[in-house]
C-alpha cells in the first residue's frame, strides 16, 4: 500500500482538507439524511481510492490511509456493513503509521528537544491519528499508546535554557508570516493544545482511559485559566505564547484575534466544556459555556469575514450546536438561530472551492446540520474533535 510514487492528483484525491475524500464525506452525510444517494457517496470513494493509497508515515488524519479510514467509517454510521474489507485493510495501516509515528515521537522526548505541532497535532499528528483510533479502534493498545503519549506531553514541562515551557512546546513558527525564532507553545484547537484536551476529555467520557489521564485534563484546563484574558468583549485566549510570553506571564497579543474554530473562543470554549464534562465539573463546565455565549454575542463574531468550516462561520455554527446540545446553560443554544441565517447568507458569497475545511464541502454539510437542527448522522465533525 505504500508508494514512494504517488503524484499530486493522487494526493489530492485523497486528502480529507482539500480532496475527494473530503467530498465523498459530503455525500456520506446527504446519503445518510436521504438528501443524497449512495451512488453519489460511492462515486466519490471510488475516485479518492483511484491511484496508490498513501500508507507512508506523512499519513495523517487528513491525508491518506487514516483520513479514508476515517472516512469509511462515516460511512458505517448507520450500523449497516459498508465498506468492510477496505476498512480493515486501512486500519491496520492507520496502526502501523501511528506506531512509527509514536516511535519517533518518543526517541525526540529521550532527546529532551521540542518537537513540533506537526507531531501531536490534530490535522497532521497524533491528536489526530488518536480521534481516528478512538472512531475506528477505541479498546486498542495502540490507542492507549497515543493517551500515554499525550497524557506525559500534558504533564511533563520542558526545560529550554532554564525556562520552563510545557511539553508540547513546538520549535517552529506558527506561521511563515508570524515567525517566532525561539518557538511557541500553540493554543488552537487545530494546532495546539486544546486539541490534546478535547482528544483526551473525549476519550475519558468513553472510558478509555490510561494512567494520568485526569491529572492531564486538570493540569491542561488549568493552563487555559492561566492565560484566558478579560476584555469588554468578554473572555479570550491568545492564540500562541512565546518565549518572551512565559518570562512576562503574560502574553503580547493585544487583543482577541479571529473567533474561529482553528484558533479562537469557541474551539477552545468547546475544548474546556468538554473537559469539564470529563472531570464532571459542573462550575468549569458553567464557566466554559458563559464564555462561549458571550462570544457569540461580541463583536468578536461580527468581525469573522470569512464562511468556512476552519476559519469562519461554518465552524463556528457547528461547534456552537454541539456545545448546545450538551450545555447546562443556554446561552449557546439561544444564538443558534441568528448563526444560522448568517451562514445562510454568507455561503452564497464562497469562492466555489470545494474543499473541507475552507470551501463549499465544509459549509454544505454545516447548512446540512443546520436545516435538520440535529447532529450530524455520520458523526463527520468528530474530525473537528467537537463530539
Amino acid at each position: 500500500m505504500t508508494t514512494p510514487t504517488i503524484n499530486a492528483r493522487q494526493a489530492e484525491t485523497q486528502s480529507l482538507a482539500h480532496g475527494t475524500a473530503g467530498i465523498a464525506l459530503l455525500r456520506i452525510e446527504l446519503a445518510l439524511t436521504g438528501a443524497g444517494t449512495w451512488q453519489d457517496a460511492h462515486e466519490a470513494l471510488v475516485l479518492a481510492t483511484s491511484g496508490p493509497v498513501d500508507g507512508s508515515p506523512s499519513g495523517c488524519l487528513v491525508h491518506g490511509a487514516p483520513a479514508l479510514r476515517f472516512v469509511l467509517h462515516a460511512a458505517a454510521a448507520d450500523g449497516q456493513p459498508r465498506y468492510q474489507y477496505a476498512a480493515r485493510t486501512l486500519g491496520r495501516h492507520l496502526h502501523r503509521i501511528t506506531r512509527r509515528r509514536l516511535d519517533a515521537a518518543r526517541a525526540r522526548i529521550a532527546r529532551e528537544a521540542p518537537g513540533t505541532f506537526d507531531e501531536y497535532d490534530l490535522f497532521y499528528g497524533l491528536t489526530g491519528l488518536g480521534l481516528v483510533l478512538l472512531r475506528t479502534a477505541p479498546a486498542s493498545d495502540t490507542l492507549a499508546d497515543v493517551l500515554t503519549y499525550l497524557t506525559r506531553l500534558a504533564t511533563r514541562p520542558l526545560t529550554l535554557d532554564g525556562l520552563q515551557a510545557p511539553g508540547w512546546w513546538a520549535a517552529r513558527d506558527p506561521d511563515p508570516l508570524s515567525p517566532t525564532p525561539d518557538g511557541h507553545a500553540n493554543l488552537g484547537m487545530a494546532h495546539g493544545v486544546a486539541g490534546i484536551l478535547a482528544v483526551l476529555a473525549l476519550a475519558t467520557r468513553g472510558g478509555h482511559t490510561v494512567d494520568g489521564q485526569h491529572d492531564a485534563i486538570h493540569v491542561l484546563s488549568a493552563w487555559f485559566d492561566q492565560w484566558r484574558q478579560d476584555s469588554d468583549e468578554g473572555p479570550w485566549w491568545p492564540q500562541w505564547i512565546t518565549r518572551q510570553d512565559l518570562r512576562t506571564g503574560r502574553p503580547s497579543q493585544p487583543g482577541p484575534g479571529r473567533s474561529s474554530w482553528c484558533y479562537g473562543t469557541p474551539g477552545i470554549a468547546r475544548a474546556l466544556q468538554l473537559a469539564a464534562l470529563a472531570i464532571g465539573d459542573p462550575a468549569r463546565q458553567t464557566a466554559a459555556e458563559h464564555t462561549f455565549a458571550a462570544c457569540l454575542a461580541s463583536p468578536q463574531l461580527a468581525r469573522l469575514s470569512d464562511a468556512g468550516l476552519c476559519h469562519g462561520l461554518a465552524g463556528v455554527y457547528q461547534t456552537a450546536t454541539r456545545a448546545a446540545a450538551d450545555a447546562i446553560t443556554p446561552g449557546i443554544g439561544a444564538h443558534l438561530p441568528e448563526l444560522s441565517a448568517l451562514l445562510a447568507a454568507r455561503a452564497s458569497t464562497t469562492d466555489g472551492s470545494t474543499t473541507l475545511l475552507t470551501g463549499d464541502t465544509g459549509i454544505r454539510l454545516v447548512l446540512e446540520t443546520a436545516r435538520r437542527k440535529g447532529a450530524p448522522l455520520s458523526g463527520w465533525d468528530s474530525c473537528l474533535l467537537l463530539c
